[in-house]
């Protein structure tokens, strides 16, 4: 095979592309063996064997005849592999090694991302403004709304603590609704 990969060489080197079909098709199947044990991920590997047939060819000129090509190609496939990984690594912060700052060593300040002013200032906002909205509903709505929202209760229990009928709370609940989504719009 290494002969045959010998001849497939000088004639893609001479510019015979099916000599390149031929030596992709001969080795793919190893090179993305090679990739997927690396990556982990069959797209990926499916990626970086299409990077790394396009890297060895690029560079074809450069491969020396002493040592077999397919070590030559495995080496590339590699590489790829790991600069893959490398781009891909997300860059953490040790909790259990002390900083490589120079610093006593005693505190690590780690960044919140999880606090967002903006949004919790509008989300506060948003609050106040259906708090304001239920608070200005006639009492009958408002008290359904504050028993099967905030109490968490059924229709069936708002009847029997209101001394109303079962239809009328579902009625009211409707209503109340429909005067909040109202209120809501206009501010």
């Amino acid at each position: 095979m290494q002969d045959n990969d010998t001849i497939f060489i000088k004639q893609a080197l001479a510019g015979n592309q099916q000599a390149y079909r031929t030596l992709t098709e001969r080795h793919r199947t190893a090179i993305f063996h090679i990739i997927y044990k690396i990556v982990r991920d069959r797209e990926t590997a499916n990626d970086l064997v299409q990077e790394t047939f396009m890297k060895a060819f690029t560079s074809l000129a450069s491969y020396r005849s002493e040592y077999r090509f397919s070590t030559w190609l495995y080496k590339i496939a590699a590489n790829c592999s790991i600069d893959y990984l490398r781009k891909k690594r997300i860059h953490a912060l040790s909790l259990d090694r002390p900083a490589n700052d120079n610093s006593d060593g005693g505190e690590i300040d780690v960044p919140d991302y999880s606090y967002h002013p903006e949004r919790d200032l509008v989300r506060k906002e948003q609050r106040f403004s259906i708090e304001e909205a239920i608070q200005s509903l006639p009492a009958k709505y408002r008290d359904v709304i504050i028993y099967r929202h905030k109490d968490d209760k059924s229709y069936e229990e708002i009847a029997d603590l209101l001394g109303i009928p079962l239809g009328t709370v579902k009625a009211r609940i409707f209503r109340a609704r429909e005067l909040l989504k109202k209120k809501l719009k206009e501010i």
